[in-house]
C-alpha cells in the first residue's frame, strides 16, 4: 500500500498506459491531495502552463491532467544552464467512482492548477431515523 492510498484510499496512482502525445515525453508534476468532509482538493503545480495548455480530463475511473508549456526560446538565445525541460505535465489519479463527475471545479493561477473533487452522494454519510 503507497503512502498517497494509505493517506487518502479512494485515490491511487494510475498503473495504466501514458496518454497518447503528439510530442516526446511527460514529467509528473508536483500536488497534494487532501479529503473534505464534502470531497477532495487537489493541488498541481504546472509552472509555465496557462489555461490554453490545460487539458483536465474527468473519467469514470481516472482524472488526467496535461499542461504544455508554451515558452519559446528567443532568437541568439545561449543556454548556459536550464532548470527545467521542455516537456509536458501528464497526472493520472485513478479513483473508484467516489467522486461526481458533474461537480468538478478547477481554476489555475500563477501556475498552480486547484481542483475541488466532490465526493458521490453515495458514499456520503446518511443520518436515519429509526421509527
Amino acid at each position: 500500500m503507497s503512502l498517497l492510498t494509505s493517506f487518502v484510499p479512494a485515490f491511487a496512482r494510475s498503473s495504466a498506459a501514458p496518454v497518447a502525445r503528439e510530442s516526446g515525453p511527460a514529467v509528473k508534476p508536483v500536488y497534494e491531495l487532501a479529503e473534505t468532509a464534502d470531497g477532495y482538493a487537489l493541488t498541481v503545480y504546472l509552472p509555465g502552463v496557462a489555461k490554453d495548455g490545460l487539458e483536465l480530463t474527468a473519467e469514470a475511473d481516472a482524472i488526467t491532467i496535461t499542461g504544455r508549456r508554451a515558452w519559446k526560446q528567443p532568437e541568439a538565445w545561449t543556454v548556459r544552464h536550464r532548470e527545467s525541460t521542455d516537456a509536458a505535465y501528464e497526472l493520472v489519479l485513478t479513483h473508484d467512482n467516489t467522486v461526481d463527475l458533474d461537480k468538478i471545479q478547477a481554476e489555475l493561477r500563477d501556475g498552480v492548477l486547484r481542483v475541488t473533487l466532490a465526493k458521490a452522494e453515495a458514499i456520503k454519510p446518511r443520518k436515519i431515523t429509526v421509527s
